[in-house]
């Protein structure tokens, strides 16, 4: 190998090879500090609330100060939303936009907006989960990393994905599910540099968010340690089946009706749209005065419903647990759709798994009476949890991986199997999204409104020593939505290529893709076929 060959090695393994890790590295342990501390102050923020809703249910004189107090905090944080959009919603659809290259924003004021505005959502006693605004944070924390050191819009995107991966990894201290995450949710395609850059960046985040609980003194673990599993008998697979179908179901009316109340939402102009926030907080702040289990993410109320915990579920009113558990689940079922519709800042990964759990649980009831065995019970609680979520988010191998880091427990691996297969496939029988991906497009939508988006076709030439040559089409991030139509090379005909070809050095590509100009999309081309200075 002469020398200029073993140069340009050096130069791209040195670019795309050893800085990438270091980027990687840093993202992590950004993203690792950060959602750490956001996490804690959530946990004593569910606490905190929790009090005060049993204070003021005990003296109902405060009542109308709670809803008050409510209603203020409605409207400033709908007044947030208004000025920073990227924070409207969980943040889940953002980040995967902006790793897709589709959407962009400026990290440091989403990463303190989302912060503070997801924070008095908890503190206001909302069924608010973390895991959402853990991801963008994480997200923000690898834009961060990568703007600071002024790296490519390429570069960029890995770093967006690594670090949310590595927020979600570090919210629930379960680092498969993270990287399952960043491959199927943000990128939606198996990278060999997604994989790498997400890998070490979750890898730090979790060392970091170990070492600081236990430094801070907090618990380390955030598995749900009730449940049991016994070798699964045959009709165990029955009654999961049943609750995967019904869980499935419910996912779907979830879509469904949340399309609708977006819908809805979108006519409220009462103080420019931030009266809109004001529905689901007092629903919410309703709910919470009837029971706690309302509240919060969900951990508590999940951990109740396992065959291993002591104090057993606490019922509303002296109610039988039946209709404790279709209460729980219907305020956790319309808080949830209020919060999508709305465009909460607050994130629904829990609660959604709470609604699953709570479900699973009251289908329980019913199986005893049918003569489903005690054993079986646990099994039918998480599995429905599982079909719930997949159904939800479409996220299969997520939801199948995070149910094992979970519970610490693989011995169910055929029954959780056919559980979220199950609840995929009535996905897909009434044809709906991931509610995420759907979120996405309507803000794709929205911003191709407003930016004039219209189709481009640029033609640009690849170089040598560029990140592109020697690559096969497939392993390029190109700019979301878009496609190379066409491969003229430096000798021969031009030809349209697959995901298979390997681009070289001369080779003019013909790139297609929606954007707001022409130049955008040359910008960020040329980090990919350029070579670098």
């Amino acid at each position: 190998m002469d020398k200029k060959k073993l140069k340009k090695r050096a130069k791209l393994l040195g670019e795309y090879g050893i800085n990438l890790v270091a980027l990687s590295i840093l993202t992590g342990l950004f993203a690792g500090v950060v959602v750490t501390f956001f996490n804690i102050l959530t946990g004593i923020g569910e606490e905190q609330s929790v009090k005060l809703y049993k204070l003021v249910a005990e003296n109902p004189g405060f009542v109308p100060l709670l809803f008050l107090g409510l209603a203020a905090g409605a409207i400033l944080i709908g007044t947030a939303t208004r000025l920073i959009p990227m924070i409207r919603g969980s943040g889940v659809p953002q980040v995967e936009g902006a790793a897709r290259g589709i959407l962009h924003f400026k990290w440091y004021s989403v990463m303190c907006a989302m912060f503070a505005a997801s924070l008095a959502c908890v503190f206001m006693g909302l069924p608010a989960g973390s895991e959402g605004p853990s991801l963008e944070l994480g997200g923000c924390a690898g834009d961060g990393a990568a703007c600071m050191l002024r790296r490519s819009l390429m570069v960029r995107r890995l770093q967006i994905a690594a670090g949310s991966a590595a927020g979600l990894a570090t919210a629930f201290n379960a680092p498969v599910t993270g990287l399952c995450f960043a491959m199927e949710e943000a990128f939606r395609s198996f990278s060999a540099q997604v994989f790498t850059c997400s890998a070490i960046s979750v890898l730090v985040a979790v060392t970091v968010r170990n070492l600081v609980r236990s430094a801070l003194g907090f618990p380390v673990g955030f598995t749900f340690t009730t449940f049991e599993f016994a070798a699964p008998e045959p009709a165990t697979y029955l009654w999961t089946a049943v609750a995967a179908v019904c869980a499935g179901l419910l996912g779907v009316a979830f879509y469904y009706l949340m399309l609708l109340c977006r819908k809805g939402f979108a006519r409220v102009t009462f103080l420019k749209g931030a009266g809109k926030y004001m529905i689901p907080f007092a629903v919410a702040g309703a709910f919470g005065l009837i029971s706690a289990y309302a509240m919060g993410g969900g951990h508590e109320f999940i951990q109740s419903l396992g065959s291993l915990h002591e104090g057993g579920l606490e019922r509303i009113f002296g109610v039988s647990v039946a209709a404790t558990l279709a209460v729980v689940v219907l305020f956790r079922f319309v808080s949830t759709i209020l919060a999508v519709g709305c465009g909460m800042p607050y994130g629904i990964f829990v609660p959604v798994l709470a609604t699953g759990a709570g479900l699973g649980a009251l289908l329980c009831e019913g199986f005893k009476g049918a003569g489903m065995t005690a054993s079986a019970a646990d099994y039918v609680i998480i599995i429905a949890m599982a079909a719930y979520f997949t159904t939800v988010v479409r996220a299969p191998v997520t939801g199948l991986v995070m149910i094992f880091e979970f519970t610490g427990q693989f011995r169910f691996l055929l029954p959780a199997l056919l559980g979220v297969c199950i609840g995929y496939i009535t996905g897909e029988v009434f044809r709906t999204q991931s509610v995420f991906e759907k979120c996405l497009d309507l803000i794709v939508e929205d911003q191709r409104v407003h930016t004039g988006a219209e189709k481009r076709r640029v033609v640009l030439e690849v170089e040598e020593g560029s990140y592109a040559e020697g690559r096969a089409v497939r392993s390029v991030l190109w700019p979301a939505g878009g496609t190379v139509t066409e491969v003229a090379p430096a000798k021969g005909e031009k030809f349209v290529p697959d995901g298979k070809t390997v681009l070289s050095a001369g080779d003019r590509i013909t790139f297609e893709c929606m954007a707001a100009s022409e130049e955008d999309v040359k910008s960020y081309l040329s980090d990919i076929v350029c070579a670098a200075d």
